[in-house]
């Protein structure tokens, strides 16, 4: 199976980067629609598409109102967008306002399931994570394989997620920023590089790619994952438009 990276930065987008958006266009899933949402019309392939969203920051949303062209010319049987009842809520209300959008979105929204049946008999469950204004963990296995996406938390070996996500093949982890700015992450609701590190190590997972990384970072090197693979080996810095088998 593969995923795609389609945006892998935090907060805003740069011209190396845009925000939160990974696909499985094998079974035509997306989990949140940040500003790279628009990648997903090249490789949508299937008749459904179902949006799994993690909160409703911008930079996780705005990617909804791309969906008239990522649909256009497209025969599509449904198109949902799942996510927390209040979030939905405020989506409807403030993104798609007649003063901001003035046109009805072209896709349902359906408040998540606890868990959600994916095809090839996946299964998606979710769990609260420590973020301003409240943050969703996904978990998505099925018979011979799992992921698991983790953004907008501040990392910690000891958190309650941390045996939500154990034993993942792959874990997506966000990383806002280095070992220089505890006290920005905590401020934030994000993530610096060693408790990450920490964490892959503490929930025996097979595989860590970064992402949510901090837009003002000039290149990959800044954020120092050479010292953090003492911690956990299997570590990488995801990119835009990269694919991952597992």
């Amino acid at each position: 199976m593969k995923l795609l990276l389609l945006g892998t930065s935090g907060y805003h987008p740069n011209d190396r980067r845009q925000t939160a958006c990974m696909m499985l266009p094998e079974l035509g899933v997306v989990l949140d629609a940040g500003s790279a949402m628009y990648r997903v019309r090249e490789h949508l392939t299937t008749d459904t598409l179902d949006i799994f969203l993690t909160h409703a920051h911008l930079d996780h949303i705005v990617g909804l109102t791309y969906m008239f062209d990522v649909l256009h010319g497209r025969k599509m049987k449904r198109v949902t967008v799942h996510g927390e009842k209040a979030k939905l809520a405020a989506v409807r209300k403030h993104l798609f306002s007649e003063l901001l959008f003035p046109v009805d979105p072209p896709f349902e929204m359906q408040e998540i399931e606890q868990k959600s049946k994916l095809p090839d008999n996946g299964i998606l469950t979710h769990f609260p994570l420590s973020h301003p204004g409240g943050s969703l963990g996904f978990r998505l296995d099925w018979p011979d394989r799992s992921l698991a996406y983790i953004t907008d938390t501040t990392a910690t070996q000891d958190a309650d997620y941390v045996d939500k996500i154990r034993g993942v093949d792959l874990l997506i982890h966000e990383c806002h920023f280095g070992d220089d700015m505890p006290e920005q992450a905590v401020l934030t609701g994000h993530s610096c590089l060693t408790p990450v590190a920490e964490v892959a190590a503490a929930a025996g997972v097979g595989r860590l790619v970064l992402v949510h990384i901090n837009p003002l970072l000039s290149n990959d090197v800044e954020l120092g994952v050479a010292g953090a693979r003492r911690i956990f080996p299997e570590i990488e810095i995801g990119v835009d438009r990269m694919e991952i088998d597992f």
